[in-house]
């Protein structure tokens, strides 16, 4: 990585023209919900400071965050690897392999010391002294503290990084253990999901690029711009949900016409992010569009809120104590008294018109 190398540089030398850096400086700030008036502030950052650097480790975990990472849209993989960070190591993408790539992490430990990201995707193995984890002959526990020990901030990767995920549920045999858990003196960031939508790890490591901090986090230390709003607020099956229409059956016709999914265990009605609205694949589909209820994947312990095919025993309805069971009765009901409301008022309106008429 060129030392003194921003972003705006390598866009100059890809022949980017200024109106497109700048449009691109704009979306950036819509698509991380800032106001208009950050936009200068992102233009700035992006000519002045130089790239990131990114250490990215992998613990226990089955590589699917970078599968997801490397299939970012906006922006693309390109645009993340080769020009907004400085991807120094990773033993997924890395060329190089053993002692060549440990210390290329060893030297970016060095020459950014307080400066780089380390993120992290994958759990800690801590039973045993880490023995279920191994990485360059070192248990993963130890390389995750050294690594640590002078990041400027850490991003967690996925379930298995944030909350634990399988690796973590009952009964635990390699005391598979979160991020959280392991680091305690670090701001860390959990980026949850099984995996994680790729707009949403961009558009992290985007924020902390530009701003030089992690984003506002909720009370999982999630970031607040993605996992605001229940996957149940706006899912395009709510309306069926409100009109207590549910898929009973993976093979019924109910299926086919897209009814709600809720009873067939979907837990979209608690689970917090932002499947519903960015979705998977360049914004094409998400598991509830293909037709799988949602399992929660970016909550604690989600694994051992089981079972996944099982409804949800009670969902509050817009604050009150309604459930799903009472919900369709009272769509039903309020629907027929609407009916006959207006028919009633017709009614009058039409007698009242008669009588005008006889006194004519």
């Amino acid at each position: 990585m060129q030392k003194n190398q921003s972003f705006a540089d390598i866009f100059r030398a890809s022949g980017v023209s200024r109106r497109d850096f700048l449009k691109f400086c704009s979306l950036t700030s819509v698509y991380l919900g800032l106001s208009p008036s950050m936009v200068p502030s992102i233009v700035q950052a992006m000519e002045t400071k130089p790239r990131t650097p990114v250490i990215w480790l992998h613990g226990l975990e089955c590589t699917c965050c970078s599968e997801s990472f490397i299939r970012s849209s906006h922006p693309t993989i390109e645009d993340i690897i080769f020009n907004m960070i400085s991807l120094d190591y990773d033993d997924v993408l890395s060329a190089a392999a053993g002692h060549q790539l440990e210390d290329v992490r060893k030297k970016t430990m060095t020459d950014y010391k307080g400066k780089y990201i380390l993120a992290v995707e994958g759990n800690v193995s801590t039973k045993d002294d880490g023995v279920y984890c191994m990485v360059g002959g070192d248990s993963f526990l130890n390389t995750l503290r050294e690594t640590a020990a002078d990041a400027a901030a850490i991003i967690a990767w996925g379930a298995c990084a944030s909350f634990g995920c399988v690796q973590n549920a009952d009964p635990n045999p390699t005391g598979a253990a979160p991020i959280s858990e392991i680091i305690k003196d670090k701001p860390i960031v959990n980026v949850p999901g099984c995996p994680p939508i790729a707009e949403v790890m961009t558009g992290v490591i985007t924020h902390f690029h530009t701003f030089g901090k992690l984003p506002d986090l909720d009370r999982f230390n999630r970031p607040k711009a993605f996992y605001k709003t229940r996957i149940h607020d706006k899912c395009y099956r709510r309306a069926f949900f409100d009109a207590g229409m549910f898929v009973r059956s993976f093979d019924d016709e109910s299926t086919r016409k897209g009814w709600c999914l809720y009873k067939m265990g979907c837990k979209g009605p608690t689970t917090y992010n932002s499947c519903s609205t960015i979705q998977w694949n360049d914004g094409t589909s998400f598991p509830i569009g293909s037709g799988h209820p949602c399992i929660g994947c970016s909550e604690p312990h989600f694994w051992d809120n089981g079972p996944f095919y099982k409804r949800l025993a009670d969902v509050s309805f817009l604050g009150s104590d309604s459930n799903a069971d009472r919900i369709g009765a009272v769509a039903l009901g309020a629907a027929a008294a609407g009916a006959a409301a207006h028919a009633t008022i017709t009614a009058i309106k039409k007698g009242k018109s008669g009588k005008g008429n006889d006194k004519a």
